[in-house]
């Protein structure tokens, strides 16, 4: 990004897009210094390509191809074109349920971002929160981290931590964790958007003004 540009995000998402409607809004108020420059979905009718659509931002469809869990080559490919045509500074992902690949982490390196509901490095992987009550940890949360090569294993950039009551249910603690994403992640992009973000190793450490 050059001086004087506003920051461009792209998003992928396959759901319906609340931590995506969670940025857009704080970007309307001001608290994001970003601009969404694109929305995508592997999935056609995703919620959070509506979402988009109703704020009047530029959204797509690009159709995955034949895995269940991770991008075809063509589909990798066009996911890629579509976010570096757009001229995109951070490619947030907001509930894509893909692994991404060589190819796609090669062409925006350090520039991934993905949001967990567990404190990372704790429960990894699906249903985090139902792992964690199954534990029986006393703390849970969310974590905004890097994308790299791995299972939700990327540089951690902020956590923010979730109580977990005697009577939570699966269903309970993923609502409470959910709404705590709402929060962390606007803060956190809006802190990768000012440049306050610097990755030193596994570290992730907020450069001072």
């Amino acid at each position: 990004m050059n001086a004087g540009q506003t920051f461009r995000l792209g998003v992928l998402g396959s759901g319906k897009g609340s931590n995506f409607v969670a940025i857009a809004e704080a970007i309307a108020v001001g608290a994001v210094p970003a601009t969404v420059a694109l929305v995508l979905s592997d999935a056609e009718t995703a919620g959070i390509l509506d979402q988009a659509r109703r704020r009047n931002l530029p959204a797509r469809f690009i159709a995955p191809g034949k895995f269940r869990t991770k991008l075809d080559e063509a589909a990798e490919q066009a996911f890629v074109t579509a976010l570096q045509e757009a001229a995109v500074d951070l490619v947030v992902l907001a509930g894509f349920m893909r692994v991404l690949k060589g190819d796609f982490l090669r062409a925006f390196e350090g520039r991934i971002v993905n949001i967990h509901p567990s404190l990372l490095p704790s429960f990894p992987g699906l249903e985090a929160w139902k792992q964690a009550l199954d534990y029986g940890v006393k703390v849970t949360g969310c974590t905004v981290h890097y994308v790299d090569a791995g299972v939700d294993s990327g540089a951690i950039i902020d956590q923010q931590t979730v109580p977990v009551l005697d009577e939570d249910t699966p269903e309970a603690l993923h609502t409470r964790i959910h709404a705590t994403e709402h929060e962390l992640y606007p803060r956190c992009v809006a802190a990768i958007a000012r440049g306050e973000v610097v990755l030193q190793g596994r570290r992730v450490v907020r450069r001072r003004s």
